[in-house]
């Protein structure tokens, strides 16, 4: 039996460190030099096949410039995961990483939320390398305790970006084991598996909750796509 988990994705990070690449390297399997700044976020609903699960990811790409930072907050909100993305030739994108956590730590329960760190432009070191794997592992660890929560990546040579769905689909799935079936947390993460009366399975889809169900959709890896506030 195909068990389905829907999820929001918030994908940060400061400007041209290649979120928006991410998204569309995966999606689309295409890349290109010359991407727009996003505005405000953009969203794609992404699909990975686990053995018996089929996760559905809404995949938020925030706009990494700072006349919209605050209006990002609306878009990180309920999310069940973060992926924090740099750029592993910029000093300034990777501590800005640090601004954004804390930022998030405001705002969200990080204990709660799944997190990655991802280093793009992998295709450009080790000439133009300026944040070593090793600095970057060891801050992820401080963070999260886990020093696996780390990737690099190159999106133009497509080199680990499946990496990167696959782990978060991974990690949301463990989660979401790891609760009682039925049980509700307190950020209305878990919904059930589709027993129970209706009302204890209504949410929030401005959320998008983790939503956990029965079904038997096979493991399609097709993805959608959808947009806001351009």
């Amino acid at each position: 039996m195909t068990r389905t988990l829907d999820a929001k994705v918030a994908i940060l990070g400061r400007q041209a460190v290649g979120k928006t690449s991410l998204v569309t390297r995966y999606v689309h399997h295409t890349f290109t030099d010359r991407t727009s700044s996003t505005i405000g976020a953009s969203f794609v609903t992404a699909k990975v096949a686990l053995d018996n699960w089929e996760c559905r990811l809404q995949l938020w790409d925030s706009s990494g410039q700072e006349r919209f930072r605050a209006m990002t907050q609306m878009y990180y909100r309920g999310a069940n995961a973060v992926v924090l993305v740099y750029d592993i030739t910029s000093e300034d994108s990777f501590k800005d990483v640090d601004t954004w956590l804390q930022e998030l730590k405001r705002n969200i329960d990080l204990d709660d939320t799944v997190i990655l760190l991802v280093g793009n432009k992998l295709d450009l070191s080790p000439e133009s390398r300026q944040i070593d794997y090793s600095r970057a592992r060891d801050y992820i660890k401080t963070i999260s305790g886990d020093e696996t929560a780390l990737l690099e990546i190159s999106c133009r040579d497509d080199d680990g970006v499946i990496d990167v769905f696959y782990e978060l689909a991974t990690r949301l799935v463990r989660k979401q084991e790891s609760l009682a079936d039925n049980q509700q947390n307190e950020n209305g993460g878990l919904i059930g598996d589709g027993s129970g009366d209706r009302t204890s399975r209504r949410q929030d889809r401005s959320l998008f909750p983790i939503r956990l169900s029965s079904g038997g959709a096979g493991t399609e890896t097709t993805t959608g796509l959808g947009n806001c506030c351009w």
